[in-house]
């Protein structure tokens, strides 16, 4: 259904290096960086986009603070999301609920939650029994 999104930082080298971090451990890899020149109100504006075989979360650098936002990544096992809360808290990410189960949304849901260096709610999420 999404074709790709975007999130934006007032700090992109602490959020690059969270992103670069945390998106490792669930398989995904920069698809493409950019410098926006186009924006003549911030012509220097950094861009980068994470995916697997094409960008599909893209992190744009922003002068301004915005609303945070929440984002679930696919994580290929339980263990992987174990690996990434763990990054993430090590990448400077703050801990927003620990890896394990929430069967309120249904009994196989496993998921982890950190805050990145904006404030999003950042969050590895597998659907798989183990």
């Amino acid at each position: 259904m999404i074709d790709h999104l975007s999130t934006y930082a007032t700090d992109y080298e602490a959020s690059r290096n969270f992103y670069d971090a945390v998106m490792a451990d669930l398989g995904y890899s920069v698809e493409a960086e950019m410098v926006m020149s186009w924006d003549k109100d911030f012509p220097n504006r950094r861009a980068c986009a994470w995916g697997s075989g094409r960008p599909v979360f893209w992190l744009i650098e922003t002068q301004t603070a915005y609303e945070p936002r929440h984002f679930a990544f696919s994580a290929k096992s339980r263990g992987a999301v174990d690996s990434f809360h763990a990054t993430a808290i090590a990448a400077g990410g703050r801990d927003h609920g620990p890896p394990g189960l929430r069967p309120i949304y249904h009994a196989h849901y496993y998921g982890a939650f950190v805050l990145d260096p904006d404030g999003n709610n950042v969050e590895a999420v597998c659907h798989q029994p183990e």
